[in-house]
């Protein structure tokens, strides 16, 4: 059944538009009044509707079912991402919505090779904003994952988080493994690097600002792998695969 976010109220009986991308794939896929589909709008559960209006320029569906199901993590989870070089931070944010996250955090590092500038960090918050959606739609997501903007390592580390925040680092004693054995299901924020990790200067200011150092073993992962490594090994220890 073809799934869809659509950023509206949906209440059952209504009947709804459905967004021009929704509605464009639908009538690319050749679908036909009477078919069903599922929405959802974020704000909890997904809603089954029938087709109701199927043409190039519109589609409509009558909604008919709510379902109340969720796969959210039992904990909250942030994925604080250094810029990488090229389109990776698209491939990190899509898979990372397929594993749970609940909030992406861009960060602007010493070491980053992509420097963006306002307008083009506008655009790119757009389109990672996309990302998110499409990524919701195919793995069964009823929330949307919230996007923070892009920031600045050190202005980051000065904010005050409720989290846990925990740097992924090679020249850590202790692994997330090990730790997350230790310790309860919690809400954390993994700070990964980008191609060449943090600075030092930025290691030794996160670690002053409270952030537990962890590593991930004995092998240096590549930024594109290393917070999705993280997220699942957390999703081991602590439920929700």
């Amino acid at each position: 059944m073809p799934r869809f976010y659509c950023p509206a109220p949906l209440a059952i009986g209504a009947t709804i538009s459905l967004p021009d991308e929704a509605a464009h794939h639908l009538f690319v896929l050749r679908q036909a009044a009477g078919d069903s589909i599922t929405l959802f709008n974020g704000e909890g559960g997904s809603y089954v509707a029938t087709l109701t209006t199927v043409g190039k320029k519109q589609v409509e569906a009558e909604v008919k079912l709510f379902l109340p199901g969720e796969t959210e993590l039992p904990y909250a989870l942030t994925l604080a991402q250094a810029l990488p070089e090229a389109s990776k931070m698209d491939w990190i944010i899509e898979k990372s919505i397929e594993l749970g996250a609940g909030t992406i955090q861009p960060l602007a590092a010493q070491r980053c090779v992509v420097k963006l500038s306002a307008e083009r960090a506008e655009k790119k918050q757009a389109h990672w904003q996309g990302i998110i959606v499409s990524a919701s739609e195919q793995c069964g997501r009823n929330r949307l994952a919230h996007l923070s903007p892009l920031m600045d390592v050190g202005k980051w580390l000065a904010q005050q988080d409720m989290h846990k925040r925990i740097l992924l680092t090679p020249r850590a004693e202790l692994s997330l493994a090990d730790w997350s054995r230790h310790h309860p299901p919690q809400a954390v924020t993994l700070m990964v690097g980008p191609e060449g990790g943090f600075s030092e200067a930025e290691e030794d200011l996160a670690i002053r600002q409270g952030v537990l150092a962890l590593s991930m073993g004995p092998r240096i992962l590549r930024t594109e792998t290393a917070g999705l490594a993280a997220i699942a090994m957390l999703n081991a220890a602590w439920g929700g695969m």
